[in-house]
């Protein structure tokens, strides 16, 4: 890969974001202003090549994309019937402001993933949709989120994208009274981008820090955007007590490195300090909701000063709460673990026995990661062997991938 090609490539994991946001403004047409701001990536590897990089290439990648839109609509004069609208008719684009607007969104990225989360769509649409465009995530990333494969994926986003036109959706930014009904949907996308980069589901490095780091930009906006609201604060404070962890999750091989076998001294104390009193406060008048809760898990792992000190029994209730509200398969095989480190293995690997018949987590790399770990702790080597061996199969991480291929080597 050649400089030019490795800082068009930086730029794009770094600026995609931000640069697709502002294009959609002028475009008002999502379809457009991603052809728009492809073509202006694929512009900068030939003016760049020339002309050297300039000191602000998201700026440089967004001038060009806010102009090929421009120059499309104009030639195409569809300024007032082009749909899928993102905002109303307004020519004076380049000089926009959300004081001029009256947006109550301050952020050009936090303002479409709004927009994005169009209630006329499905759920998952609407995430998947947001990711793909949005947060510049791969289908494939996305479809390990969801647990479906990649094509089943790039046709639920295709699909969406035909239904936005075919149903002439106005796609304009929501109103403030319309955010909290947007709001889950956008709570969603925030964690699942934030997920997605604090372990990479694909290349050979566990983090993607650019992920990480727009994920809690964002839930920070969000938080003063809507001071209120507990699920807000919830997922704010379970990014934070998680994140705080990331100079201890791998040696200095770059060695995958367990929760029990982490330096908890060198654990970001201020980040879980704030995390904790966001959880104290989400949790206060009843009803938490299920980013409070995961939050209040990662809250105990973060605040034990051991390992051995982890309120399993704790954490084990909090998981029954999260199922309650959230009754997902992934939460049900987290609760398994914690089974484990307060009945013993057995209990947890009955747990996991009835999710892999469930059928819901076929294809998922941590449950027979899970199950693995369980048959090597009771020494059932061979069937702990074939457990590592399908995890390896469904790993895509490099540094995941090694650890696993490390303990099959133990067992076999």
């Amino acid at each position: 890969m050649t400089p030019i090609e490795r800082a068009v490539a930086d730029t794009h994991r770094r600026e995609w974001a931000f640069v697709l946001a502002a294009t959609a403004r002028v475009a008002r047409d999502m379809d457009l202003a991603e052809e728009c701001v492809q073509e202006a990536y694929a512009t900068a590897l030939q003016v760049w090549e020339r002309d050297g990089i300039p000191n602000n290439p998201g700026a440089w990648l967004t001038t060009v994309a806010k102009r090929t839109a421009l120059d499309a609509l104009r030639r195409q004069n569809v300024f007032r019937s082009k749909l899928p609208l993102l905002v109303e008719p307004d020519e004076a684009d380049m000089n926009y402001s959300a004081e001029s607007t009256g947006d109550v969104i301050p952020d050009d990225r936090l303002r479409l993933i709004f927009t994005c989360c169009h209630p006329a769509l499905s759920g998952e649409a609407q995430i998947a949709l947001t990711l793909r465009l949005v947060c510049g995530v791969s289908t494939a990333d996305i479809a390990q989120a969801f647990l479906v494969s990649e094509a089943t994926m790039a046709a639920r986003v295709t699909r969406a994208k035909k239904k936005i036109s075919a149903a002439r959706i106005a796609y304009r930014v929501p109103a403030a009274e319309e955010l909290p009904d947007r709001l889950d949907a956008v709570l969603t996308v925030i964690h699942l981008l934030f997920t997605t980069g604090y372990t990479a589901p694909s290349g050979d490095q566990l983090v993607r820090a650019d992920l990480v780091q727009r994920a809690l930009d964002l839930t920070r906006m969000l938080r003063d955007l809507m001071p209120d609201e507990r699920e807000v604060w919830g997922l704010l404070a379970l990014l934070l007590v998680t994140h705080a962890r990331r100079e201890t999750r791998t040696d200095a091989e770059g060695r995958l490195l367990l929760l029990e076998e982490q330096d908890r001294t060198a654990w970001d104390q201020e980040a879980i300090e704030e995390g904790h009193r966001l959880v104290l406060d989400a949790l206060r008048g009843g009803n938490p909701g299920r980013f409070a809760l995961q939050a209040a898990i990662a809250a105990l792992h973060a605040t034990a000063k051991k390992y051995e000190d982890t309120d399993w029994p704790q954490i084990i209730t909090l998981y029954d709460a999260l199922l309650r509200v959230w009754p997902s398969p992934v939460v049900a095989l987290n609760r398994a673990i914690a089974l484990t480190m307060v009945f013993g293995p057995e209990a947890g690997l009955t747990e996991i026995e009835e999710l892999e018949s469930d059928g819901r987590l076929e294809g998922y790399r941590y449950l027979p990661a899970t199950k693995a770990d369980l048959l090597r702790r009771l020494d059932r080597k061979e069937e702990a062997a074939n457990a590592y061996k399908a995890a390896i199969a469904l790993a895509e991480n490099e540094a995941e991938r090694a650890f696993l291929t490390q303990r099959l080597a133990e067992v076999s």
